[in-house]
């Protein structure tokens, strides 16, 4: 046998494997074998979606199930068996593993991350790869865990049901990490984790560890809305059975271990306070959700609880930690723990991408100056001043504006799906009322056949709020849309909200993250794989912000003649390419809430018979360098282009010198030219060649169907017999309507008109081989390009 000739497969299985086992390891609960650890980043084109990459590590070791301490990169023998410590190093720095090992079957390359005698990294033999012990010492002095107490903690099992659920690999980093914390005494505690990416299912694995292990006994999970106590208790938290009470009305029982609570429901503003019915020293844990909230203000009721049990450990947890001149998460927590962003959480496949259309109206960019004498809805005189962005729907409501937004909203949907879920999100509550109505009378069709179409989910509102759970619910297709201001702006789990409506002047970076985190699920089984937002306040210019981490895969700025209901199709034919291995990613051929509010009633200038208009119709795209395209999309063509091709007669020969045009067009794709972007701007019926010649060096262009008229006229391929003159004509068709690039392949031959002439194998028979086909396929396109009529 020579080992050069075994795959990687077989160097695992032959040597690397039994070598593991050979030093202790027990093959059933520590050793791990080709663990995929990201989903995939979700790639989006147009409506068309596709999954990058995994990334997998070939072999994972663990202490205890969910405690990972090692981590092998095999190879096969022709590699050395140093070849794969930089990528084992890369994995084990995002899995945060000390002990980092490469192997192509002759022994292991060891990189230890505790060495402190200058020797990290190190060849061991076959027979020397180390024992769980061994690699346990050098976990725990790579975590600071010096004591038998902290190491008992660190060592409490995980809890598991039997559903083969586990943790994510950062949910795991997130709760090793936090227990290793608490063990060693820390009080004050803060995880940063992305809206969607389980702050829950973490904050349960911690109570739980914490708990059985008896480092806490009695432990407090702190929220500040009903709806996140009630998703909680139904969740992960249900496993706690008859240790977990919710704590209601201000009825305080301490025979309990796990309290649920609101933070309104253990104070108020009269000075009852419920929590003083428990000792100072009742509780040893709190768990602060969504902490960015009350706790970080040093004068809020947040911070009278906390103040109180100030003896227990507490953990905050946020997307969104808050950090302002006058209020800080760190000045009370410290630094986070550990951060999860999203733009990590949409690069590995957990959290859904989404793309951003920007509407301008005019009286929003320009501002609108009511005329002498003009008069309100009530006959009374409107102050004359210009009213602007920031008054519209909070100190003055022009209808026409909302009928406008209401339907624009509705020419998305229509275009896309018109039971997309939907959350409009408004100035107050007024205004989510009055859009109630205008997205109503924009969908009458569909509001008549069921009122829950259109709903306002606000806190005043009784009705709206009990159709929250079906807001939420996957498989409830009632309400779609949803109108609110403050209620659904954190912690609603709408996993399969797919457009996002801004129409809310916010300032603030911390709710608009927040906003964003109501389209971030991923939820595949019901189509939900990436979401919309649509801006008509232009809030997305907080994506320019250092502090905003996850870019958007699309901005499109649309004009007053825009039809938004061909939104979602658009695609700049741009090559994408994967995040892990730079290979194009291949896409499918078919398409297949923030604080409490209150109702203020600030009285409103209503006004009517305003003309509103929508402005501003240049198309903005994210170039290939990640920075938005901001002049006219002409004018960087033209530059883009004649940076290469310095005159019409070298792109001409270049064209027709080119084996394949598709070469071409992929190569100015890659260069950041956005042919569907330019056939919105010139004309859907050309081809990219007349659209380069003409944009570029202005060339009058022919359609498809001009230049292929031109070939009938020549009837140039009489030499071909009936059968390939038919196959001839009905690529030309195909041309016509589709373009070049669908001809360019033989997989247009399965597709009609060309699949009722005969199966591929028998047209390409007509012409006698595929060197024949293929050579006629060329000089048809060296016919549809002759620049002679």
């Amino acid at each position: 046998m020579n080992k050069k000739d075994l795959s990687e497969s077989d160097i695992k299985a032959k040597f690397i494997t039994p070598a593991i086992l050979k030093s202790g390891w027990d093959e059933q609960t520590q050793l791990g074998r080709e663990i995929f650890f990201t989903d995939g980043r979700i790639y989006v084109k147009g409506k068309l979606t596709a999954r990058g990459k995994r990334k997998f590590a070939d072999y994972i070791l663990f202490y205890k199930p969910n405690v990972p301490i090692a981590i092998i990169e095999a190879k096969d023998n022709k590699h050395s068996v140093k070849s794969g410590i930089q990528q084992a190093l890369g994995y084990a720095n995002t899995l945060d593993i000390p002990c980092v090992f490469s192997s192509n079957g002759d022994g292991f390359y060891f990189h230890d991350k505790t060495a402190t005698d200058g020797e990290i990294e190190k060849e061991l033999t076959l027979d020397e790869f180390p024992s769980p012990e061994i690699l346990w010492q050098k976990y725990k002095k790579y975590k600071g865990i010096e004591t038998e107490e902290v190491e008992e903690i660190a060592k409490q099992d995980y809890f598991q049901d039997g559903s083969g659920r586990s943790p994510r690999y950062y949910q795991q980093i997130a709760v090793n990490r936090t227990i290793e914390a608490v063990a060693k005494g820390q009080d004050r505690i803060i995880l940063v984790m992305a809206t969607g990416t389980g702050k829950t299912y973490t904050a349960f694995q911690i109570i739980y560890r914490l708990w059985k292990s008896g480092a806490k006994k009695r432990i407090l999970f702190l929220a500040d809305r009903t709806a996140l106590i009630d998703q909680t208790a139904r969740g992960d938290f249900r496993h706690f059975k008859d240790a977990l009470t919710i704590i209601k009305k201000k009825q305080i029982d301490t025979a309990y271990n796990i309290y649920l609570a609101l933070y309104q429901g253990l104070s108020d503003s009269q000075g009852a306070d419920a929590y003083k019915q428990f000792s100072p020293d009742f509780f040893d844990l709190i768990i602060i959700d969504e902490c960015h909230r009350g706790s970080a203000k040093e004068d809020s009721k947040w911070r009278e609880i906390l103040a109180y049990f100030d003896k227990a450990t507490h953990i905050g947890l946020t997307a969104t930690p808050k950090e302002t001149t006058e209020v800080s998460n760190i000045d009370y927590f410290g630094e986070p723990i550990y951060t999860y962003s999203l733009k990590q959480g949409i690069d590995d496949g957990f959290l859904a991408p989404y793309k951003v259309v920007k509407v301008t109206l005019d009286i929003d960019a320009e501002g609108w100056r009511p005329t002498q004498g003009f008069v309100d809805k009530s006959g009374n005189p409107v102050e004359d001043r210009i009213y602007n962005r920031t008054d519209f729907d909070k100190n003055i409501v022009v209808e026409e504006r909302r009928k406008l937004v209401a339907k624009k909203i509705t020419e998305f949907l229509k275009g896309y799906d018109r039971f997309a879920k939907s959350i409009v999100f408004c100035i107050d509550i007024e205004h989510a009322e009055g859009m109630r109505s205008a997205l109503a009378n924009a969908n009458a069709d569909l509001f008549a056949q069921n009122n829950k179409y259109v709903m306002q989910i606000t806190g005043d509102n009784e009705e709206g709020k009990r159709e929250l759970d079906s807001f939420i619910n996957p498989s409830e297709p009632y309400p779609v849309i949803a109108t609110t201001s403050k209620l659904m702006t954190t912690g609603v789990d709408a996993q399969t909200c797919k457009l996002i409506v801004l129409d809310s002047n916010i300032g603030s970076m911390t709710e608009f993250k927040q906003i964003i985190g109501r389209g971030t699920r991923i939820n595949e089984e019901y189509g939900k794989t990436y979401f919309t937002i649509m801006d008509f306040r232009n809030v997305t210019n907080l994506f320019a912000d250092p502090d905003f981490d996850g870019d958007p895969v699309m901005i499109k700025q649309v004009g007053e003649d825009d039809d938004l209901s061909g939104a979602e199709d658009e695609t700049t034919e741009e090559v994408i390419t994967d995040i892990l291995d730079g290979e194009e990613v291949e896409f499918p051929d078919i398409e297949g809430g923030g604080e409490i509010e209150e109702d203020t009633r600030r009285e409103k200038i209503r006004v009517d018979g305003v003309q509103v208009k929508i402005v501003n119709e240049r198309v903005q795209y994210l170039g290939n360098d990640g920075k938005i395209i901001t002049e006219s999309l002409k004018d960087y063509t033209k530059n883009s282009v004649t940076k290469q091709y310095q005159s019409l007669e070298k792109f001409l020969n270049s064209w027709n010198n080119a084996e394949k045009k598709e070469a071409i067009i992929k190569e100015l794709e890659e260069q950041g030219i956005f042919f569907d972007a330019l056939k919105d701007e010139v004309g859907k019926e050309f081809d990219p060649f007349d659209l380069i010649c003409h944009v570029a060096f202005e060339a009058k262009p022919l359609t498809r169907k001009e230049r292929a008229n031109n070939v009938k006229k020549r009837n140039y391929f009489t030499k071909y017999g009936d059968k390939a003159q038919a196959v001839l004509n009905s690529l030309l068709d195909k041309y016509t309507e589709d373009g070049l690039l669908t001809i360019e392949s033989t997989e247009v031959l399965k597709l009609d008109p060309l699949n009722k002439l005969g199966t591929p194998i028998e047209l390409i028979k007509a012409f006698g081989s595929k060197q024949v086909y293929m050579q006629a396929l060329k000089e048809l396109e060296s016919q549809l390009y002759n620049t002679t009529a």
